[in-house]
């Protein structure tokens, strides 16, 4: 049964809706949704028009595949670029190279930033072809008295050359604070045509019910030289508000569509900021990808669940940025373990396009590495 009430966030009473009572009185936080989110029947059956190919890509030196959620698509419209966590869920006590290029049959064509990142989580690929990584943690006290080189890392953004020459960092490495000198748990980076860069933080905000020290879910922008411009968003559930901006991309228009996966949705703005619509029919995505051409939307949801987004299931759904309709879904692969916290089945967290149509989705808990979805 759906209940509505007031909660007090700071200054300003926000109208929620708590899709599962059952889940707040187990002591779920974040649980809690927008009331808007009540009004959407919940998507889980359109046409499949793909073929899942699963363990997508190999390593260097045959290396395991780790977690991925940072993917993107090369320039060239084929290649794809892909941050591994060195195996497991953390850089920070490895020396291999987390940033890969593949080929389409998987194979590994450069890849670099051995020592320099601790955790990364979001990816953009720039009209020049470098590649920007956010690197959204920093190591732990176990993590560093293992690895005392991994301190002053983290909570950055990355830009590196094609070749893997670091041009760039944003934010402090190894410290949590405020915009322009600092991120706090940032997800991740999109390089508009105009070369503004747009960041969003903060990732813990997904599972907090309230505003706090660690919930400021804003969205940052940058000069193409990495001249602060100002942030946009707040914690909240209102329209402009969000509870963790997990991804960003922008449709052939110059709209700015942010995936705020606390909120299962998706909002859109102009490139200013300006709050232009909410839509709430593509799930609780954690990554977002548009075509600039075709304006076909693609995303991914791994963290559907009877806690978190009740009714709705993990898998890939596939639209139009154009007029929001959800056009197929690709459900969830089968695991022992589910992707998120729970539910049934596993799906990426990441997911870019080539210029084909073929999808690429990076894979985060049970179920890791790469997966492709090739159009039948």
């Amino acid at each position: 049964m759906n209940k509505t009430f007031i909660l007090k966030a700071g200054l300003t009473g926000v109208v929620l809706s708590l899709l599962s009572a059952s889940a707040m009185a187990q002591g779920q936080r974040g649980a809690i949704q927008p009331a808007a989110h009540a009004n959407q029947e919940p998507i889980n059956s359109r046409p499949n028009p793909y073929e899942t190919q699963r363990d997508f890509g190999t390593l260097p030196d045959g290396r395991s595949w780790g977690s991925v959620s940072a993917v993107n698509i090369d320039i060239d419209g084929i290649n794809v670029w892909a941050g591994d966590r060195c195996g497991g869920n953390s850089c920070a006590t490895s020396n291999v190279d987390p940033i890969v290029k593949l080929d389409p049959e998987g194979n590994v064509l450069t890849s670099f930033g051995a020592g320099l990142i601790i955790w990364p989580h979001g990816m953009d690929v720039d009209k020049d072809g470098n590649v920007w990584v956010v690197d959204a943690r920093a190591a732990n006290e176990r993590e560093l008295a293992e690895n005392p080189w991994a301190a002053g890392k983290g909570h950055t953004v990355l830009k590196f050359s094609p070749e893997g020459e670091l041009l760039m960092t944003l934010g402090t490495g190894g410290e949590v604070g405020d915009p322009p000198t600092h991120f706090d748990a940032p997800n991740d980076v999109f390089v508009a045509p105009n070369g503004t860069i747009y960041v969003g933080d903060t990732h813990g905000a997904q599972f907090q019910d309230a505003a706090g020290p660690t919930s400021k879910s804003r969205i940052s922008m940058f000069r193409p030289d990495g001249t602060f411009i100002k942030t946009f968003g707040e914690f909240g559930y209102e329209d402009g508000q969000f509870r963790s901006p997990h991804s960003i991309t922008m449709d052939s228009q110059g709209r700015l569509f942010i995936a705020d996966r606390g909120n299962a949705r998706i909002q859109i703005f102009t490139q200013d900021g300006e709050h232009l619509d909410t839509w709430y029919q593509f799930s609780r995505i954690s990554g977002i990808f548009i075509d600039p051409k075709t304006d076909m939307l693609y995303a991914i949801d791994s963290e559907s669940d009877p806690s978190y987004n009740p009714g709705w299931n993990k898998g890939l759904r596939v639209g139009s940025a154009r007029t929001g309709e959800v056009m197929y879904f690709i459900p969830a692969h089968e695991s022992e373990r589910a992707s998120g916290m729970g539910g049934t089945g596993s799906m990426g967290e990441g997911v870019t396009v080539d210029r084909n149509g073929v999808v690429y989705a990076g894979e985060v808990g049970p179920v890791q590495g790469m997966t492709k979805f090739i159009p039948r």
